[in-house]
């Protein structure tokens, strides 16, 4: 009997379809097919190449209402957002359709005069993915774009709350001709699936999106075969504003970090550090425009922020508010709830709290939710301490029109991506990534097709 994962609109809780579950022996088999199929991928022009990405672009842009739609339902982001991810997702297949026909390899002087030295770049092998739910189009598209230029084979393993749009995607590559063996996608369990792939003779590379304890296993477990491997994990990102700062347009920049798919991304703000001669002004302000914000199923005209993805992202927020109200937070909205645990739908209202301190988990703990908790600090010092008093280092924004404050929290914040007067600095064409455990390697800019590619030197001798 095939087994399925129930796909359900996380707004409804009303079903959107049913995905089958691939047997152990279909995924090997897959695993296989991408080796083999890699011989020839590899071999194709970069010309060939890049245009096959560029007729998958523009089959997704013809498509990208239904996308959209789709995402919408087995997410439940608002429908503006959904139809901004396509385009970001369509963004790094154009980038990397570029970058496709500039690996580039170099001469060497060589040390005597009847030799040369050539080096080279050449394609890694069969690349499986795994990536997240909270953004099902752009995190497959940001690793396989890069991989098919480089002229590696690929296969994703989407996560089970959101595997719609990651299948249609891939169907839409299949339609423009690229062959099937070429990118796939299995369905299963993430702990079974990712042990397949890290053990696999066939995988020479794995890049996850996710949690920083699953990206550590995947780590461990690619070490036995020695695969590459990239990593996007956890972020806690730090908002510092300061004294001098524009307090209407770091409001406005905030809310565009901390609420995107209700708070649900690894680099939106978690930790808002204000300077104390500016917190109330800003608190006030902050917290006037959070309650405008618009809640509810994201297919309905206006919704701003939508469900959080299911029970277990909703008892965190929950907890985490909660206990930050017990150590002497004070809300100044949200921290408002509406709950249908037997459909499995679980709204947060936006929530802003002030007076936090370092002690509460809100500060240790990465949020996934719409809440913005407020720290004062005295000055920069304390600001960069308290930023950088995290195991992570993805992303990290501050607000200030002074050069020098600028200069300085640019170079103490160890982010691997930093906004200065940014509230969204996201790009296909910039190295996305992080420091300490927010991550390995970059993904985007001329840096993303690195890890897919092999150095290879070439020695001539006797000219």
């Amino acid at each position: 009997m095939t087994k399925s994962f129930k796909v359900k609109n996380p707004a409804t809780g009303e079903l959107v379809s049913e995905v089958n579950i691939n047997s152990k022996e279909e995924i090997e088999q897959a695993l296989e097919n991408g080796h083999l199929s890699f011989k020839k991928w590899s071999k194709i022009n970069a010309h060939t190449r890049s245009g096959y990405l560029k007729d998958w672009s523009n089959k997704i842009q013809e498509n990208k209402e239904e996308l959209a739609k789709l995402m919408t339902l087995e997410n439940g982001k608002p429908l503006k957002e959904s139809l901004g991810e396509v385009d970001y997702a369509t963004s790094y297949i154009d980038w990397y359709a570029e970058e496709a026909k500039r690996i580039y390899g170099r001469t060497i002087p060589a040390a005597a005069e009847t030799k040369r030295i050539i080096v080279s770049k050449q394609a890694i092998g069969l690349v499986a993915a795994i990536t997240p739910w909270n953004f099902p189009a752009a995190m497959m598209t940001r690793k396989a774009a890069p991989a098919l230029a480089a002229g590696c084979t690929f296969i994703v393993k989407p996560a089970e709350d959101t595997p719609l749009t990651t299948i249609r995607l891939i169907e839409l590559a299949h339609e423009v001709g690229i062959p099937t063996d070429v990118i796939q996608y299995v369905i299963g369990d993430g702990k079974e699936v990712g042990e397949m792939f890290t053990s696999s003779e066939y995988v020479r590379k794995i890049t996850f999106t996710g949690s920083t304890p699953v990206g550590k296993s995947l780590i461990k477990n690619s070490a036995d075969t020695i695969k590459h491997v990239t990593m996007e994990l956890g972020g806690h990102a730090p908002l510092i504003v300061a004294q001098d700062a524009d307090l209407d347009f770091a409001v406005s920049q905030t809310i565009a970090s901390k609420f995107r798919n209700a708070g649900q991304t690894c680099v939106c703000a978690n930790r808002i550090i204000v300077h104390e001669e500016v917190v109330e002004a800003f608190s006030e302000k902050l917290a006037e425009e959070v309650k405008k914000l618009k809640v509810g199923n994201g297919l309905e005209e206006d919704v701003q922020i939508g469900p959080i993805i299911n029970e277990k992202g909703y008892e965190k927020v929950v907890s985490q508010i909660e206990e930050a109200i017990e150590k002497g937070a004070e809300v100044l909205t949200g921290n408002e709830y509406n709950v249908d645990k037997e459909q499995g739908c679980f709204f947060v209202y936006p929530t802003v709290l002030k007076n936090v301190d370092s002690t509460m988990k809100i500060m240790q703990e990465e949020t996934f939710g719409p809440v913005a908790p407020i720290i004062s600090y005295k000055d920069l010092e304390e600001a960069v301490t308290i930023a950088n008093n995290t195991p992570y280092g993805l992303a990290a924004y501050f607000f200030t029109n002074d050069y020098k404050t600028g200069t300085y929290l640019h170079d103490h914040l160890d982010f691997g991506i930093v906004g200065w007067n940014d509230g969204a600095p996201s790009a296909a064409h910039v190295p996305f990534g992080g420091m300490k455990e927010s991550g390995l390697g970059r993904e985007g800019g001329i840096e993303g097709i690195e890890p897919y590619l092999e150095t290879k030197y070439l020695s001539i001798g006797n000219l």
